[in-house]
């Protein structure tokens, strides 16, 4: 017998501490992992501020302080994610995709390269043209003499140096895939809230790295819990996976 088409369930979690939704994605994906869940699932929420360290994270690309980041608010959490380190915080909108790969696509390239189509489409909602940019993960915006800088990328390129203020990073991803089932995800800078932070730390590990917002680049958005945001972006989404939410 086939197995019946997975959906997409996405959770409007609000306001959720790190450590918690780190568990509500461990358990879930343990669950998709055991075959107790059938359905897709996209966690959306905003997190207090805090560092997290991928596997990949270097030492000294936490710039300031524990002094510093303590008078910040600001804790570190070591997780299994890939990726260096970077922030999360009030003024983002964090996405946490639990899909099994197996019923999309065996590919961890093309799981990144679709989740930056989803972050992408969700954005072209606001009128605002983002893009991707060779041998560097992520959602970016910006020109070049007049011309997009960003292309779909069909296999890894080397990454080469950026432009300071040729383009500009809007949203981060950083995953992490067990058995073909999906954690971690995406962040999504929507206020100029989170952007002095980023100052605190070599953000993904590029030295050369610009960070914007939706609303620095000239989008009528009110905040992260913004409901045409939220339908944005879980439109965008479904659309990208090919999945109706």
């Amino acid at each position: 017998m086939a197995r019946e088409e997975s959906r997409l369930i996405a959770v409007d979690a609000g306001f959720v501490p790190y450590e918690a939704a780190l568990s509500a994605q461990r358990w879930l994906a343990r669950a998709k992992k055991e075959g107790r869940l059938e359905d897709d699932f996209l966690l959306l929420l905003e997190h207090e501020p805090v560092l997290t360290l991928g596997r990949g994270a270097e030492s000294t690309h936490v710039l300031a302080s524990a002094g510093l980041l303590e008078a910040n608010g600001m804790r570190i959490v070591e997780i299994e994610r890939g990726g260096d380190v970077t922030y999360h915080g009030p003024g983002q909108l964090v996405g946490y995709p639990i899909l099994d790969l197996r019923r999309h696509r065996k590919d961890l390239h093309w799981y990144l390269r679709t989740l930056e189509d989803a972050l992408i489409r969700t954005l072209a909602e606001y009128r605002l043209s983002a893009l991707r940019v060779a041998g560097r993960t992520g959602v970016w915006v910006g020109e070049r003499d007049g011309e997009s800088v960003g292309r779909d990328l069909s296999a890894p390129e080397a990454a080469g140096p950026l432009e300071a203020g040729a383009i500009r990073k809007i949203a981060s991803i950083g995953v992490h895939v067990g058995r073909w089932v999906t954690w971690h995800g995406f962040a999504l800078n929507v206020t100029p809230e989170p952007l002095d932070h980023f100052r605190l730390i070599v953000p993904c590990g590029i030295p050369d790295v610009q960070m914007t917002s939706m609303a620095s680049e000239g989008c009528n958005v009110a905040g992260p819990r913004d409901r045409r945001l939220l339908h944005a972006l879980v439109t965008g989404f479904g659309s990208a996976f090919g999945r109706e939410p």
